[in-house]
């Protein structure tokens, strides 16, 4: 059992999202065309077309990482994203809202001391394959699929936590 946790923007920031979907939808081209482009709009970021719904929603919930009884804090860098270092990661942090996956709230500063202090002398890939090596399947490449270190911190090889 563990706990996962997001970074979710300002209010103000949704705010600001909020007012612009409004206008959006406001503008919205009703015809027969537009139903079936399922009210698409341009996306800025590419050649693709974007619902105003999904443009509102992007990058929302980003997940940060994830604490787990015995294990050592585990964070998501998401391929290195949205920062990619600690410094970078606090500063992420910190720009926005963090929320556990039960939906409360926690101060960023509460949470990244919780994550740097969360069961130090805990498990990672390697600890935990050294004291159970019957734990093992043989086709999993465990090289490829083991944690990594960044500036002290334990970095998923994976960005989809359960």
């Amino acid at each position: 059992m563990g706990t996962n946790y997001y970074r979710i923007p300002t209010e103000e920031e949704l705010q600001i999202r909020k007012q612009k979907l409004l206008k959006q939808i406001s503008e919205m081209d009703v015809s027969p065309r537009a139903v079936i482009q399922g009210f698409s709009i341009e996306n800025p970021d590419s050649w693709d077309r974007i619902s105003p719904w999904d443009e509102f929603t992007k990058e929302t919930e980003i997940h940060l990482g994830k604490r787990s009884g015995g294990w050592k804090f585990c964070w998501n860098f998401h391929e290195e994203k949205y920062y990619n270092s600690k410094e970078t990661l606090e500063a992420f942090v910190k720009s926005g809202r963090v929320v556990d996956e039960y939906g409360t709230e926690v101060s960023s500063e509460a949470f990244l001391q919780m994550a740097y202090e969360w069961c130090t002398e805990g498990w990672d890939s390697q600890t935990y394959y050294q004291e159970h090596p019957g734990s093992r399947i043989s086709w999993i490449d465990y090289e490829k699929n083991s944690d990594r270190y960044i500036d002290g911190l334990r970095i998923s090889s994976s960005v989809d936590f359960s």
